[in-house]
């Protein structure tokens, strides 16, 4: 068992040097809990060649040695002996190294503790049993309830449509790139959202995410804690905001282009984009976005009364950016056509960003359109929201995922806006007019839990109308 078990760490630590040193990647808890519940589609596009050069020099020197040595087997007390001198000598070595750096050292570490996720393999090793661990103790508790007593609002007694309530959570957008966002005071160098700009929606131009990858930034976005009462287990533990709307007696829909909801959707109507019914947005193992409208209008076009539908895009999920949109979209050039970044100049790779970007400001007209035909049935708004943001070479930072507590605004800056048909906001009594004064304020994914509520004049004891974004501006 010796030599597979130092094989092992030995491939860990140059796996995880490989994504620290490429991307600055730190394995906490939160990017192990991403390495698990990723897919094969979204795995792959990691898994390049420079990676396999990179782990095949710094692990295959290593591997021949072990294999090439021979171990013998000792009497216990001499294994004992030799083993207590072999450590006791390692930890005078690190001793004395640690010594000689040790002013600098321990404010570094005083200061930033999140360097301790850098230590390989312990780092990765300590974070995936602590993640299962976690899993596991989650697994036996029920989760907890929220919202019970949610009802609908007087707006829903005299209202003449059902509603229709679209929540588009997008992926890995982040507010420097966001074309809209030329109105807040910031400079995006290309205009990514040109259709977006004619369609009089409602952009937020300072929103700040929960966290800086999907598996902290879904289930926090959904859930009553939020950021500023951040405690994970608490978040994974409870319900969620579509649970609050189920009690309210709304049909919630989740509908998913990702690797999954991140437990957010438990005990909620699910479906996804079938590739088989859309060949010309799917290559057999991703489809475009745009596979979540079409494949939602059948849905739109049968429900019977409410319906809140849950759109969970691939959005600009890295690195392999130049895959997320048509070729129709690849407007800013030169672009980056490589999984590999480290093949690509940051002008390649952000113009590929930017592509996939116009492709979400298409996803999102097309989808106001598609509930502007519905208006006739429907009483129909629509909210989106990235989820986190992305670093694209900024201080030598790749993709996402860095600790919150140093992660830098590229990473938790993201795009938030939404679009009311006329009837939805005058049956809600909300002025589009007064919120276009209010959008540039600053706001947080807390947000959005109280914000749908509010919209949807859904009643509940866990709402909290300081934290609803549309209250100033609703009668």
């Amino acid at each position: 068992m010796t030599k597979p078990l130092l094989g092992g760490l030995i491939l860990v630590a140059a796996v995880a040097s490989y994504y620290a040193g490429h991307f600055g990647v730190y394995f906490d808890p939160s990017m192990l809990r991403n390495v698990l519940r990723t897919d094969v589609a979204e795995a792959r596009e990691l898994l390049t060649p420079g990676f396999v050069l990179h782990v095949a020099a710094l692990a295959l020197p290593p591997l021949f040695v072990l294999q090439r040595s021979r171990l013998r087997r000792r009497p216990l007390r001499r294994a004992l002996a030799i083993r207590s001198v072999s450590v006791m000598f390692a930890l005078l070595v690190a001793a004395a190294a640690l010594g000689s750096v040790f002013k600098d050292f321990s404010g570094q570490m005083r200061n930033h503790k999140e360097l301790r996720y850098l230590i390989t393999p312990a780092a990765p090793l300590w974070s995936m049993a602590r993640v299962l661990s976690r899993e596991a103790q989650a697994a036996t508790l029920p989760r907890q309830p929220i919202g019970t007593d949610a009802r609908l609002g007087a707006s829903w007694a005299t209202a003449k449509k059902p509603a229709l309530f679209v929540i588009v959570v997008g992926e890995t957008a982040r507010a420097a790139n966001w074309g809209l966002n030329r109105v807040g005071g910031q400079s995006p160098t290309h205009d990514t959202t040109p259709e977006l700009a004619r369609r009089a929606v409602i952009n937020f131009p300072e929103v700040s995410s929960c966290g800086t990858n999907t598996e902290v930034s879904v289930p926090c976005m959904f859930s009553l804690q939020g950021r500023r009462d951040y405690d994970e287990d608490a978040i994974r533990g409870s319900e969620s905001l579509l649970d609050t709307l189920q009690h309210a007696g709304l049909r919630v829909v989740w509908n998913d282009n990702q690797s999954g909801c991140k437990g957010v959707c438990t005990g909620i109507e699910r479906m996804r984009p079938d590739p088989a019914n859309l060949p010309e947005l799917c290559d057999g193992e991703r489809c475009l976005d745009e596979a979540l409208v079409e494949s939602s209008r059948s849905l739109l076009r049968d429900a019977n009364g409410n319906l809140v539908l849950v759109l969970h895009q691939l959005g600009n999920h890295g690195p392999a950016y130049f895959r997320r949109y048509p070729a129709g979209f690849r407007h800013f050039t030169p672009t980056c056509d490589d999984e590999d970044l480290s093949k690509c100049s940051r002008e390649q790779i952000a113009n590929s960003y930017d592509n996939a970007l116009l492709y979400t400001d298409h996803v999102l007209a097309r989808s106001i359109d598609l509930l502007k035909e519905l208006a006739s049935r429907y009483d129909t708004a629509l909210l989106y929201v990235s989820d986190h943001g992305e670093s694209l070479g900024e201080n030598g930072l790749y993709l996402h995922g860095l600790p919150y507590a140093i992660a830098p605004a590229e990473q938790t800056r993201v795009p938030m806006m939404m679009w009311l048909s006329s009837g939805f906001a005058a049956r809600n009594r909300v002025d589009p007019a007064c919120l276009r004064t209010q959008a540039d304020k600053p706001a947080t994914h807390d947000n959005l839990y109280h914000t749908v509520l509010g919209l949807l004049d859904v009643r509940t004891s866990v709402r909290d109308d300081a934290l609803d974004l549309t209250a100033p501006c609703r009668s």
